[in-house]
């Protein structure tokens, strides 16, 4: 897990606007992590991750095209039920509103990246990390090994 930048593109609501973007990044050797298009009436929104910050930004300007850029937590799932509503549960208990997520289709070995626009994102890596609240269920810690003297109950010193 970490905190990443995520570019936002501001598009017209046109054919082809988007493969222009798409097709100037891949021509920079810029790959896509994760992204998702929200559309409005006249303008739709590309929010993305990608996979070399440094020349995406010189390709938008070139392209003068509005954008904006976040810092966003990249979360690395298992590719299971409840995976990405774990990480949800904990945000929620620590307090922490999210604004908006989304999810790459496929990470490293087979996981999945998941993108959250918090509230607090130092305050959720927090939560996120903590020791309580690793992936899956806490293991069982083994029992110390029993020692004579703590069963031993005080009482009067015999002489």
């Amino acid at each position: 897990m970490e905190i990443i930048k995520q570019v936002s593109v501001f598009l017209e609501n046109k054919p082809g606007r988007l493969a222009n973007v798409l097709s100037a990044l891949a021509r920079e050797k810029v790959n896509l992590l994760a992204l998702t298009v929200m559309d409005s009436h006249e303008h739709s929104v590309l929010r993305f991750v990608p996979s070399d910050h440094s020349r995406t930004l010189p390709v938008l300007k070139d392209l003068n095209i509005p954008y904006t850029e976040a810092d966003v937590l990249q979360v690395e799932l298992r590719n299971q039920p409840g995976a990405l509503a774990r990480v949800c549960e904990l945000l929620g208990g620590g307090h922490i509103n999210i604004d908006y997520a989304y999810c790459s289709t496929g990470g490293r070995n087979g996981k999945t990246l998941g993108i959250l626009k918090v509230s607090n994102t130092d305050k959720a890596m927090r939560v996120l990390t903590e020791p309580t609240n690793n992936v899956g269920r806490r293991r069982a810690q083994p029992r110390p090994a029993r020692n004579r003297r703590t069963y031993q109950v005080p009482g009067p010193a015999m002489p």
